[in-house]
């Protein structure tokens, strides 16, 4: 890879490297702005990449949430920023606040699959779904060496298949969906709930009116709680029942696990998740692997980075 700048746009940070080879030569965060809306955030970006030493000649990619039409660097639909209400031409707009770099936008959800598939878990491998678990559930497909977008940008977005007909309420508004079983958002929906309900569970009390992360969530398992445990135990089934959905549709024989969640519950949970796959298989004994992601959160910046390069 030639030196390139990989953007990873979160609803909490902005991350970036500076790559150089195969290796991070500079790195930068800061927070996501929570005002000022799109201008806001392409100035922050713009100050990320001056930071890492970024300058015109520099391409430079960005991993964004939401809704994108990677052809325009135009972010259609982001819910979970602050303030975008309408589309937003973030590749453009920044551009221009760059003396005209080049800039490449695609999904976060994508350029972290990338940079799984050139550089960690699926190193060397053709066919691949890669599933992020954290707040959401979302994914990334590789298929024929080649990432798989698809004709509205939707390929791999397993975390909206159905997996309960008209079962719980998913934060996009429908029902049933993987997301809301599996989502740490829509396992705190449920947590509250049952807590309303009279089924007392560690997680309210350690969250303190906070949001459920994965630390909390970390926690109340290693106590013991009750409903933390029936949740996860939910949503090791519902990845299971989408995985195996997927799985047996593409004749893959690798998925790799990654995102906040994932991380923070480690191998077993990846295990109980093969296990729960495999268990829902059609035609027996399958080569089928699901591992653990291999880069952890710098994914999204990396991937970025290559995508930038045209890697």
């Amino acid at each position: 890879m030639a030196a390139a700048i990989g953007i990873d746009l979160g609803g909490t940070k902005i991350y970036g490297v500076r790559m150089k080879g195969d290796e991070i030569a500079a790195e930068a965060k800061v927070k996501t702005p929570v005002s000022g809306g799109p201008l806001a955030v392409v100035d922050a970006i713009a100050g990320v990449v001056k930071e890492l030493g970024g300058d015109s000649k520099m391409p430079i990619g960005v991993g964004a949430p939401g809704v994108i039409d990677t052809g325009a660097g135009v972010v259609k639909a982001a819910p979970n920023l602050h303030g975008w209400i309408e589309a937003f031409p973030l590749g453009p707009s920044l551009s221009d606040a760059l003396d005209g770099a080049r800039v490449v936008v695609d999904n976060d959800v994508n350029v972290a699959t990338l940079a799984e598939h050139r550089r960690g878990a699926g190193d060397g491998v053709d066919e691949l779904l890669c599933v992020f678990v954290g707040t959401g559930v979302g994914g990334g497909l590789v298929l024929e060496g080649e990432m798989r977008r698809g004709p509205n940008g939707m390929a791999g977005e397993i975390g909206h298949i159905i997996v309960e007909p008209d079962g719980r309420l998913c934060g996009c508004g429908g029902h049933g969906h993987l997301e809301a079983y599996a989502g740490r958002a829509g396992m705190e929906r449920r947590a509250r709930e049952l807590e309303a309900d009279g089924h007392d569970t560690l997680l309210v009390e350690i969250a303190k009116g906070k949001r459920m992360t994965s630390s909390v969530w970390g926690k109340a398992l290693a106590q013991g709680d009750a409903v933390a445990m029936q949740l996860i135990d939910e949503a090791v089934a519902a990845l299971g029942q989408g995985l195996a959905a997927v799985v047996t549709v593409l004749d893959l024989d690798l998925v790799v696990l990654g995102g906040g969640l994932t991380d923070r519950l480690g191998p077993s949970f990846v295990g109980r998740v093969e296990e729960a796959t495999r268990s829902r298989l059609f035609g027996g004994a399958s080569p089928l692997r699901v591992v653990a992601a291999g880069l952890g959160d710098g994914a999204g910046a990396v991937g970025a980075a290559l995508l930038a390069d045209g890697a």
